[in-house]
């Protein structure tokens, strides 16, 4: 094994075995803030084109999945679409997600709209991003998502969730998927009340 590969498994294996990088916060306390989020402007699924700055106004959750992957990808986006359920009426208006690939030269925007019909990621709060090679690749490490195409095709990279507050600044991230989705629901509501003051 190369130290490449051996590298990448054991980034792999700690992004899957740690704790959500999630802040409590308390009644009165707010998230803590980790500066500005990296600005992006990729292609949807319509062959449109969404930057960051579009979504200005809400708050924003940024992940990185790819359409083959399946095992982890399918239970990220589920997890999600469960919690832009559990949003009401607030998702699509103030809160959106937006998911993008780490396999642009697969991934379609036809590929990544059937991924997103199969997996119950639906709607006006959701969008699925895919761009050049080296768009992604440069989105994917200023969030600081590594991933490396192995030889059977699959996508080896981090699983790394995003919260952006209103005004655009990263605010926290989320490391693997085995986090808690009442504390990110928490989180997603602390940000919408701080956007309401």
């Amino acid at each position: 094994m190369s130290r490449a590969v051996a590298g990448l498994t054991v980034a792999f294996l700690l992004a899957a075995a740690m704790p959500a990088l999630a802040h409590k916060p308390g009644r009165d306390a707010r998230l803590p803030t980790m500066g500005a989020a990296p600005a992006f402007a990729l292609t949807t699924t319509d062959g449109g084109r969404l930057a960051l700055a579009d979504l200005r106004g809400k708050v924003v959750a940024v992940t990185f999945i790819y359409a083959t992957c399946t095992d982890t990808c399918p239970l990220l986006t589920a997890k999600l679409a469960t919690l832009g359920q559990r949003m009401g009426k607030d998702f699509g208006p103030k809160v959106a997600f937006v998911a993008i690939t780490v396999d642009p030269e697969r991934d379609t925007p036809d590929v990544l709209r059937s991924y997103a019909e199969a997996h119950g990621a639906r709607g006006a709060g959701w969008a699925f991003l895919t761009g050049t090679p080296a768009e992604i690749k440069d989105v994917a490490q200023r969030y600081g998502v590594f991933a490396r195409k192995m030889e059977r095709g699959d996508v080896d990279h981090t699983f790394l969730t995003s919260l952006v507050d209103r005004a655009g600044v990263l605010r926290v991230q989320y490391m693997g998927v085995r986090f808690d989705p009442d504390e990110m629901l928490r989180d997603l509501r602390a940000l919408l009340r701080e956007g309401s003051r």
